[in-house]
């Protein structure tokens, strides 16, 4: 072992890992994430090598790729298959022209927001229910509101219809805060590292372990409307 441990260190002398890969590239592209970093070798834009214990390793050539084809991808808003076409040409020692800027496929409308009488109309809700709402802290009061506070309103009407009101889940939400203080808890130690790369980790873990949560709180409601059906 170590004898395979220094062959390891003496033949990636010079090569990047892939968090010192998103350490260098992070503050150019701040949404770079390894995740990001693995499709794109998926996809041909890079090939870094693997040690003997399967550890990616990026050479300076391929830092220079990955800039490339990121800056190619967010300023031109080209496709990987013709960001991967134009590498292929450099590698083959032609002198082809940068690809030409195109505009982006589609420009994302603004998220929508609501007046109040807009929110009441969209949800169908009484006036009353969306003030107790409000009053209980199940809904945030504001001057113009979001699609979720139409969609938790709309589910806050259909439960009224059967004599569950916002005062009856206000315990929901306060389970939802403690759910993000256990999520937190767990990111602490990536939390608390300063690099782009430990903020980006714990960015891609946060939306796992809540859906992880979100299946351990169904299976208990499911298990609990069984005895109460059986």
């Amino acid at each position: 072992m170590p004898a395979a441990s220094a062959r390891e260190r003496s033949s990636s002398a010079g090569l990047l890992s892939i968090g010192q890969v998103l350490a260098r590239l992070s503050p150019e592209f701040p949404s770079l994430t390894s995740s990001k970093l693995r499709f794109l070798e998926v996809q041909g834009i890079v090939t870094p090598v693997r040690t003997d214990s399967g550890y990616r390793k990026f050479s300076p050539e391929d830092l220079e790729r990955l800039r490339l084809a990121l800056t190619l991808q967010r300023d031109h808003y080209l496709p990987l298959s013709v960001i991967r076409d134009y590498l292929e040409d450099v590698d083959a020692g032609r002198d082809p022209v940068t690809p030409t800027a195109v505009p982006p496929p589609s420009i994302l409308p603004a998220p929508r927001r609501y007046r109040r009488d807009e929110l009441l109309a969209a949800s169908g809700a009484a006036p009353q229910l969306l003030n107790d709402a409000i009053s209980t802290g199940v809904l945030v009061s504001g001057e113009v509101y979001t699609e979720q506070s139409v969609a938790l309103l709309r589910a806050l009407v259909a439960l009224d219809r059967h004599g569950i009101e916002p005062r009856h889940v206000r315990a929901l939400r306060q389970n939802a805060e403690r759910d993000v203080s256990l999520v937190e808890s767990a990111l602490a130690p990536l939390l608390r590292r300063t690099d782009s790369a430990s903020r980006g980790r714990a960015g891609e873990i946060a939306p796992e372990l809540a859906k992880r949560l979100d299946e351990v709180r169904a299976i208990f409601v499911r298990s609990a409307l069984d005895r109460l059906l059986s």
